[in-house]
């Protein structure tokens, strides 16, 4: 497990330099189509539970390995690709303009960073809670079966890739702030009423509720380069990390929550998270 955490924080910051100098001026589509591809990989794990550890046993998980072998064939060759562009614009720039056009001075941007660690603790907490135990959830409420619950899992994580597609898409056309607006705030109706409905609906808003939440990621993290100009590397590893740690701290809690108290009463605290996009109001218009 450490070498796979140390994996990734070695591929996330060097991959989102390369999604942007692939990205032809659509920094956000590059963002999200680069993360989708963790996001559709996380959706199908429910899938393999259901189709393949429940009735094979964790055995069978070696199979996958297959995957593994494959993306490092593809890595070698964007890897050569990638060695070229660095020879073309160095290691710190990205083959587009890294002028800071928006010129804001240190306590705006500081400001900013800070609105965006908060937009990011309240969305990977929700996130979080939904994606570990919204099949527990569904289990004690409704009594539907393992493999039943897994595909309502990945329901919501297929709702959650196709959120993170359209922000960067949106974030593109519109604007960063209006998609992370929408993302956050936005998000919140489907969140409170979700503890209180029937199975069927309540899959259906926790699909609403990741597509629209999941909008949020390429968005933010765009922004915060354009804040930061020519360090994406750096500003990248720091929002992965902050979003992965964020959700490994979240899970923790909300299960120690559900252990003293109960699952549907996390369902009904973590619902309010999303009202914390009011804080969007604060971030500078900037340039993209």
């Amino acid at each position: 497990m450490a070498l796979v955490g140390v994996g990734s924080s070695v591929l996330h910051p060097e991959s989102s330099k390369v999604a942007r100098l692939a990205s032809g001026g659509a920094k956000g589509m590059a963002q999200s189509v680069f993360q989708v591809g963790g996001n559709i990989g996380r959706a199908f794990s429910p899938v393999v539970v259901a189709l393949i550890i429940v009735p094979y046993g964790q055995g069978a998980i070696r199979w996958l390995c297959l995957m593994a072998v494959a993306a490092v064939i593809l890595l070698t060759v964007i890897g050569r690709w990638y060695r070229g562009q660095i020879a073309l614009y160095g290691y710190g720039r990205s083959g587009q303009s890294i002028e800071n056009r928006n010129r804001l001075p240190r306590c705006r941007i500081v400001t900013a960073l800070l609105v965006l660690l908060v937009l990011m603790f309240s969305k990977d907490f929700y996130i979080t809670n939904i994606h570990s135990y919204l099949t527990f959830y569904l289990i004690s409420k409704f009594g539907i079966s393992i493999a039943a619950s897994q595909y309502c899992l990945f329901a919501f994580l297929v709702a959650s890739a196709a959120g993170l597609i359209a922000g960067g898409t949106l974030g593109d056309r519109w604007g960063r702030k209006y998609v992370i607006w929408v993302s956050i705030l936005g998000a919140a109706p489907f969140a409170l009423l979700l503890p209180y409905c029937g199975l069927v609906v309540t899959v259906v808003l926790a699909m609403l509720v990741g597509m629209i939440m999941s909008s949020a990621m390429s968005a933010i993290l765009v922004y915060a380069t354009e804040l930061l100009p020519g360090n994406i590397g750096m500003v990248s590893g720091a929002f992965f990390g902050l979003s992965f740690g964020l959700g490994g701290i979240g899970s923790a809690l909300f299960g120690w929550l559900a252990d003293v108290s109960s699952i549907q009463y996390v369902f009904q605290l973590t619902a309010f998270l999303p009202l914390l996009g009011a804080v969007t109001y604060f971030l500078p218009d900037i340039k993209d």
